[in-house]
Formats: structure tokens, sequence, C-alpha cells
């Protein structure tokens, strides 16, 4: 209803409500913008609107005919930004849902939905196209050109495209802004503005022969086939190096062939360049990669492009679920068990559950897949929810990697590396293979000690030691990132007996050079790729084949696919083993199965190395004998006896604040609130408890566990707990968030 008559005969005008990108839990009444056709006031619009002394831009969620706000506060909005809303109403009710679920400000949750651009007001339009070519009289024989060597190869590479070069694309083929702008100066080039012409849906799809399949893969390819065109969950749970991505490959060319897009979701950037190589590699299709590194414009363009039909398949990570799409057939999430796919901050959503969801909302599949599933999917595969579809057998001629646990109690290690795991590298190196170390701590030693006190570098803002970064001469703190410089003497002391302790992949890194002087050492870890190419240049090297030691963090485990890496050697395998988070074992197991996956995936086998100074724990000898599955099943067991989840619900309410009391004050108010809504006790409450790093980044934490059985009881819970909340005075001196479903409780 858009008006209607009082029963003084009086014409009441509409009140639109609007979600504005606040943290507050509410929306925001306004009167219509002056002249606005009422017909145009749609749910999903965006508006201008005042608030306070600055304008905001909102979506419009709800008409109604009243407020509590008083008629003469009531601000009319300032304009109306478009005709028709935005989003797809898939889409719509996925931010809708997303918001009630997580119970987060759904102003917020539509601003993650939207590209930054449409959320500072821009049109939803694509950005016209520049066009660069050689004028009509341009000759490479030119006199000014006679000193401009640079600017002879432009012209030339523009002379050899006679239709001209898209601005957009000038770093492809080596072309510079400032030269193309000397030659414009001398009349030699022309810059022209055209209109967004969308590229043709192409008639066929393959560049590259799709490759043949296992029967394994085969069976789920046909039953993956089966499904499309309607919701099904499926898990595709397949060893490393089985072929998962050419059955995801082969299923996409079957939705591309029946008119319809698809969308890929990777845990992380990192993985984009290989997988968007790949697709182009196979596909003669309109792809585009979506994630935070692209420019507004980019990400806008590619966003509007997805929306109107003009591209095909689209890869991104988490925040790429909510593209959206004008023919939706696939949904695929790679490495589904990946803690990236958790939003940690803001909006704590997690993509892959969401992914499941919005397949439903769109009735097209979602196919999840990994070689260590999540403990929650495989449960989920127990009840009947997902289909479950086993890959056992590598690929091709290429078989699974013997797991071999190398007991280090009284070995002697240097700089990580014992003496039996030095010896299998030289012997692998020998033979012209290349070896992969993992070590999943950056920086030269954890610790930096003083030998004569004991004294130990300490960050002066966090409950943490600072790390050693021995080639940038600094301690530094990676949980808030605080650095200083290394001392020259102990500060408590006076004594210059620093010794640094324990190992990071920067001290292996300078053994293993001295140890193999002739053998290249990649260093692939966060401090060495911050570089734009730099990552890119270490996979060239890597992918030659020659002889390398390629040495890293968790970033050489997912997905990547080494041919000529037959060694893997885990040079600190017992994290995982006595943590205080419950899903430490899991990502330990998954760790450890996803990096042995780098080792003998083409014709030569494979051996990985697990240095362990508790090689008999029943966990290791577990997962080595009888590999993942097994692991999962007796996990589950003992998850579903602690009463944990995926067998309980489970959601965590966090507060910080400058002083440790006002955190735990706030939180002990936030438990009696709980209590009196709680009254038969169907949701346990647990704390409130300082966190594990009670300190960190120079604010004090703790937090508040709430545990049920059934979902229902939780969240009956939460939304009206949250409410009173918002309105404690205590809430005021604390920064609280609450997580539902954590991934991370310690």
């Amino acid at each position: 209803m858009l008006a209607r008559l009082s029963s003084e005969s009086r014409f009441v005008p509409v009140i639109l409500q609007l979600a504005l990108p606040s943290p507050l839990r509410r929306l925001f009444d306004y009167l219509p913008p002056q002249g606005c056709n009422p017909a145009q006031l749609k749910p999903g619009v965006r508006l201008l609107v005042p608030f306070g002394k600055r304008e905001m831009v909102g979506v419009l969620v709800n008409l109604a005919d009243n407020s509590s706000v008083p008629a003469d506060k009531l601000r009319p909005a300032i304009a109306l930004l478009e005709s028709q809303p935005l989003l797809p109403d898939s889409v719509w009710r996925l931010a809708l849902w997303c918001a009630q679920y997580y119970q987060h400000s759904l102003g917020d949750t539509l601003a993650w939905a939207l590209p930054s651009l449409l959320r500072q007001g821009e049109p939803a339009q694509m950005a016209d196209q520049w066009l660069w070519q050689a004028a009509p009289n341009a000759r490479l024989d030119d006199p000014s050109l006679s000193r401009a060597p640079k600017q002879q190869q432009a012209l030339r590479t523009l002379l050899q495209h006679p239709h001209g070069i898209q601005h957009a694309s000038l770093a492809r083929f080596d072309l510079l802004k400032a030269t193309l702008d000397s030659l414009r100066a001398k009349q030699l080039v022309q810059l022209t503005r055209q209109a967004h012409q969308g590229r043709t849906r192409p008639s066929q799809w393959l560049h590259a022969p799709e490759l043949p399949l296992n029967e394994e893969q085969a069976s789920a390819l046909q039953h993956l086939r089966a499904g499309l065109g309607r919701f099904q969950p499926y898990l595709l749970a397949g060893v490393t190096g089985s072929g998962k991505t050419e059955v995801y490959l082969q299923l996409i060319r079957q939705v591309l062939e029946q008119g319809q897009q698809v969308l890929v979701l990777i845990p992380e950037i990192n993985l984009g360049p290989q997988t968007l190589q790949r697709f182009q590699q196979r596909f003669n299709a309109r792809i585009a990669m979506l994630h935070s590194n692209l420019t507004d414009r980019e990400r806008l363009d590619a966003w509007l492009k997805a929306r109107a039909g003009e591209l095909d398949i689209i890869l991104g990570t988490r925040s790429a679920l909510f593209t959206p799409l004008a023919k939706p057939g696939l949904i695929v999430v790679d490495e589904e068990h990946d803690a990236s796919y958790k939003q940690q901050e803001g909006l704590r959503y997690h993509a892959r559950d969401l992914a499941v969801l919005r397949a439903r909302l769109e009735n097209t599949p979602v196919l999840l897949g990994s070689a260590t599933p999540s403990l929650e999917s495989l449960h989920n595969a127990q009840q009947g929810r997902y289909a479950l579809l086993r890959l056992t057998q590598r690929a091709g001629n290429a078989q699974p990697p013997k797991l071999l646990r190398l007991d280090i109690k009284s070995r002697p290690l240097d700089a990580g590396l014992s003496q039996p795991l030095v010896s299998s590298i030289r012997d692998t190196l020998a033979q012209g293979q290349q070896v992969l170390v993992f070590l999943n701590r950056r920086g030269f030693a954890p610790t930096l000690l003083c030998h004569h006190c004991g004294w130990q570098a300490e960050c002066h803002r966090c409950d943490a030691r600072l790390t050693l970064h021995q080639r940038h001469r600094q301690l530094r703190c990676h949980h808030c990132d605080s650095q200083r410089p290394i001392p020259d003497a102990c500060p408590k002391c006076g004594e210059a007996d620093l010794l640094p302790i324990g190992v990071g992949t920067e001290r292996s890194e300078e053994r293993l050079q001295r140890l193999f002087p002739d053998t290249p050492v990649l260093r692939i870890d966060r401090d060495s790729t911050r570089g734009k190419h730099s990552m890119q240049a270490l996979f060239e090297q890597i992918n030659s084949g020659k002889p390398c030691i390629l040495l890293g963090t968790q970033m050489l485990a997912k997905g990547h696919h080494f041919p000529a890496v037959t060694l893997v050697a885990v040079l600190e395998a017992d994290g995982g083993l006595f943590s205080a988070d419950f899903r430490a074992a899991e990502r330990m197991a998954q760790q450890i199965i996803q990096v042995a996956g780098r080792a003998g995936r083409a014709q030569r086998p494979g051996k990985v190395i697990i240095q362990s100074q508790l090689a008999d724990h029943p966990l290791l000898v577990q997962l080595c004998e009888s590999g993942y599955a097994a692991f999962a099943e007796q996990a589950l067991a003992e998850r579903r006896h602690a009463g944990l989840p995926p067998f309980t619900q489970m959601a965590l309410l966090r507060a910080e604040a400058n002083q440790a009391a006002l955190a735990e004050q706030f939180l002990q108010q936030a438990c009696d609130l709980a209590e009196g809504l709680n009254p038969q006790h169907a949701v346990e409450l647990l704390g409130p408890v300082p966190a594990p790093m009670a300190k960190r980044g120079g604010r004090h934490r703790a937090q508040l566990l709430l545990l049920s059985e059934q979902r229902a009881p939780l969240h009956n819970l939460l939304a009206p707990w949250l409410q009173q909340l918002e309105s404690l005075p205590q809430g005021r001196k604390v920064r609280w968030s609450l997580d539902v479903d954590p991934i991370d409780t310690y």
C-alpha cells in the first residue's frame, strides 16, 4: 500500500523503511523524495538519504503507512538512484536470510552484497570503453620517433592491431599510458570512447580437448549430470590428485551448453591466477575473476556483466557468493573444508553454507569438493542432506604417496631438519626431482631469548611473543603487526647473549641454502610474496621442472599442481595434537593430507616424511596408515560423544575493552540476561571467561559460549537477547560481537 485515507480523510504519505550501512540492527524511516513516481518504489532499489550531517546510500526494504518517528521528524529522501531493484530475488532473499541467521545488521549485510561503487551511489552501469588506435597517417619512420624507441615500439604494436587496443588491456601488450600519451601529443595515436558492447556468447566451448576419465570420475560425472536443473548438494570427496578439477570442468561444459552460468568459489586469492589460467585454457568462454585485489571499477563491471548474463563463468573468493547471475546453472565450492570461507570480521558468514542456501533459492545443484572434507559436510552426507561421491584413486597412472612418520625424539635438529630428512632431500635432488618442505611458521624464529637471564621478547600489546625476522632486523607480532628493532643487549640484564629459539621459514631457508648451495631454495610465505608478480614468478620457476626446494607455509598446501615434486617434508606436525581448540586435530589432519598431496602427482612416485616428537600418537598413526576417511570417522564419533559441532549448535559472544574488568562485566550482564530468556535451559552457557589470548592489540578480551543440541532454541534466544544487549549501558564501554557457528573458539 503506497498511501491510504485515514478516519479523518487525511492523505497519509508512504513511509520508506531503508536499510543503511550501519551496525544498528534496525531500519530507518524516510519520506519519498520529491517528484518520485510511487510505482518505482520497490524493495531493493537504492536511495540517497540525509543521515545526520552527511548523506548515505540506503536500500529500500519495506513500504509502510505509519512510523514510530513523529511526522515532523521524518525527512524526505534526496533521490531515487534506480527504477528497478539491483539484486535478483534469489540474492535478495539470501541477504535477508543471512542477516537474520547471523544476527547482523541488514544494511551492513546488503553492503557486503553490493560492490563498493554501488554503496557510494554510483549508477549501476558499465563504464564506457576507451580504445587506443594508431592515427590514419601514423608511420614508424616518423621523424619525431627517431630518438624515442619505446614510442616507436608502442606504435608498432598499435599498427599490428588495426581495430585498436582497449585501455584496460594495455598491460597485456606491455604498453604504458605515459608512452601513448606522448604519441597522442604527436598526433600519431588517438583515444576514442566506445559505449559498452558485450561479447557475444561463443558457439564452441572448448579450447582444449577434455581428458579421459577413469571409472570413478566417469561415475561421479554421470551422477552430477543427472542432477542438473534442480537443487541438490553434492560432496565430491576425492583423494589429492584424483582429478576432481577435471570432473568440475566437464560438468561445467555441459552447464554452458545448456545456456547457463557457473559460479566457482575458491578459498584464497593466491589460487586465483592458476585457476583462471586452467579455465581459460579449457574454455572458449566469457570468464571473470572476482576478488579484493580488483579495482572498484573492475569489480563493478564484472558484477554488472554477470547480472546481465554477459559472463559464463565467474570465479571468486567468498565475497563472490553474492554475485547476481542472469541464468544460474551450477555453484562449485572448491576446497570446501578451508577455513578461509568463514568471514572473521563484520558479517561473520560462512560462504560454503550460504552457497548451499543460494543453490536452493536458485534451484540449481551445488558441488562441494575436497580431498579432506570438513566434518560438518561429512556429517551432512551421512544424514542424507548431501549426496556423497568418492574418488579413491589418483587420475592417470599416478600412485598415492607413501606417508612415513619420522620420530625425531633424541635426534639433533639443524634449523628443524633431521639428518635422515637431509639425506632424503639430497637423494631426491640428485635424481633431478623437486622437494617441498612444509613449515607453517614464517619469520626466522618464533622467540628471541636471553641465554643469561631467560628474558623473552614479548609484545607489549598482546599476550604473545615477538617473532624474529632476521632479514629486516626486526621483531614482529603476528597478531597486531607491531614492530621494533632487535635489541643489541637484553633489556632486562644488559647481557648481549640473545638467542633465536625455534624455527621459522627464514631460518630453514638459510640452512637449506647452505646445505644445498647449487639448488634454488624458493621460499613461499606471506613475507616473500608481497610483490605484485612475485607469486607468479616463483610458480614459473617451479613449473620449469628443474630441481629445486620449495619451502613454505600453508600457501603451498592448497590446490597447487607441482608435477616434479616427489618428496614432501613436514617439519612440525605436532601442533594440533594438544591444542585447546577442539578443531585443531581436524585442521592438522587436513593440512598434512593436503600438503602430502603435492607429492607424486605425475609419473614418478611420491614420498612424504612427517617429522614428529609424537610419531606414535594414535591420530598420526591412523592418519598415515588408514587415511583421512578413517580419521574423520573417528573424529566424528569423538565429537558426538563430547557434544560438539556438528552435533550441537554454537554461538560465541566476544567482548574486548581497554580494561579486562569492563569486558568481563559486560559478558556477565549478558549471561544474566540470557539466563532470563532460557528458563528451560535448552541453551548451555559457558563463561564468561578470558579469551585464550586474553590481550590482543592492546585490548583485553573475554568470551561467552552458547551451546544447544537443536538450532531452534539457540536462535529463538539470540534475537531478543541481542536487542537487550544493544540497550545495555555497559555495552557502550566495550567492543562486542556475536559469531554464529564460529570456527575459532580460542
